[in-house]
């Protein structure tokens, strides 16, 4: 069962969480003339790209998000994960609510997602993170409002075209939530509102971590093409995932961005393949450490790693010049290590939250847009893979200008992969000293 919850948040709710915690852009009806605003009672109209375990649960939460919802298409790669997915999304509702999906409407292939969107006023983007430029640009082509799962990409060339299409978003006055829902987490909001009156100074350095054994495997299957392999496959494939600490811990990542206000100058550091290191694994690594260093001169320490049997922390950990703040706990220290405050507020559902806002957003004529703070999140986590993979200091806005792509234009299923095996079914690992991308 996919866990959600219903409670709409106020209006007071709404001004207070956007404006802070979306790190982007609050725009109110006064501000913006000529915006389309839905009809309180209209029906929004929902397509869902990208069938996995985390679609199935963004539909739930915008179907459970406002009342007058219609999930009228679907889109996925493969018709099997499309079936999943409905079948899991009615399931999650036990007949409370009807989903009625005509077998027109569900769409497979690489195209299937033009079809889907065409048919919709919301779209969720959510197809492994390679694919979300060009869905995404085609979205607000389209005028559609979006919510979209992190990371926006996987390679510099996927960043400037998010970037491209977000400004388009704000011409066209689209609202786009990027799923880093820490930004809408009571937690984090709160903590960042002390920071930011200065509870413990200025931050100086700190520590992210997303440190857990790892995740699912799907094993190659008879008869299956190289590029249908890597698809299923496609955590371990960077022109998909982007490794790990694209993937996952640009989280944690996100919200040092978020807390120091400011976006990493360089990346340096290390890591490889120790224990998750089968052909299974593909070509990405299972451990990585990276030094962000920032304008300000703070230096945050990231650490992430897929090792069963290990040390597991999800968190982050900063120090001011006047004290310290862990997030995990809530908890804000002064040097001496005395709690100056201990969050205990209530704390709904982020997932679903961030699906409340969009919706009421859409529905009150407002303006979300993370999509700058999303974009330029997942390209800090790009250049410390870069930085691991390579072994070299990697700089932000030099990485971003760079020719750097590495998912191809208009794949089909006669496309070759991108990668290919040798002939013992190993991937090139990238090697520090070696790979280069200057």
């Amino acid at each position: 069962m996919i866990k959600t919850i219903k409670k709409q948040p106020s209006r007071r709710d709404f001004v207070k969480t956007s404006s802070l915690a979306t790190g982007g852009l609050l725009v109110f009806p006064s501000m913006m003339r000529g915006i389309s605003k839905p009809r309180s009672n209209s029906v929004l109209k929902l397509a869902l790209v990208g069938c996995g375990g985390r679609g199935s649960g963004a539909a739930v939460q915008a179907l459970n998000a406002d009342p007058n919802v219609k999930l009228v298409a679907m889109a996925d790669a493969f018709k099997d994960k499309v079936q999943e997915s409905l079948k899991a999304i009615k399931d999650n509702f036990d007949g409370e609510k009807t989903i009625d999906l005509p077998n027109e409407n569900q769409f497979a292939g690489f195209d299937a997602y033009k079809k889907a969107i065409d048919l919709a006023d919301v779209v969720i983007l959510t197809t492994p993170p390679g694919f979300r430029p060009a869905h995404f640009e085609y979205a607000i082509k389209k005028n559609k409002h979006v919510f979209v799962e992190k990371p926006l990409a996987t390679d510099s060339d996927g960043v400037r075209r998010v970037l491209k299409s977000g400004k388009q978003a704000l011409d066209k006055k689209l609202n786009v939530v990027v799923g880093l829902q820490r930004h809408y987490q009571n937690k984090y909001i709160d903590i960042f509102s002390k920071i930011k009156d200065g509870i413990i100074g200025q931050i100086t350095g700190g520590q992210v971590y997303w440190n857990s054994s790892g995740v699912w495997v799907r094993n190659r299957q008879e008869g299956q093409t190289e590029l249908e392999y890597q698809m299923r496959n496609w955590y371990y494939f960077n022109w998909l995932c982007g490794d790990h600490i694209v993937e996952q811990h640009i989280h944690n990542i996100d919200v040092a961005n978020w807390y120091l206000e400011q976006y990493p100058v360089s990346a340096q550091g290390m890591g490889g393949r120790q224990v998750r290191n089968g052909k299974e694994h593909g070509e990405i690594y299972d451990h990585h450490f990276v030094e962000y260093t920032y304008p300000s001169g703070a230096v945050i320490s990231s650490q992430c790693r897929h090792m069963p049997g290990c040390m597991n922390r999800v968190d982050e950990f900063f120090q001011g010049t006047k004290g310290t703040v862990e997030l995990g706990k809530g908890i804000v220290r002064d040097l001496n290590g005395n709690v100056l405050y201990q969050f205990q507020d209530e704390e709904p559902n982020p997932y679903q939250v961030e699906h409340d806002l969009l919706f009421q957003a859409i529905r009150n004529g407002d303006l979300i847009n993370d999509v700058e703070n999303g974009a330029m999140s997942t390209m800090s986590a790009i250049i410390g893979r870069m930085a691991t993979y390579s072994g070299n200091i990697i700089e932000l806005q030099k990485a971003l200008s760079l020719d750097y792509k590495i998912v191809p234009d208009d794949l089909n299923w006669d496309s070759p992969a991108p990668v290919n095996p040798d002939k013992q079914g190993n991937y090139a690992i990238p090697t520090p000293g070696i790979t280069s991308y200057f």
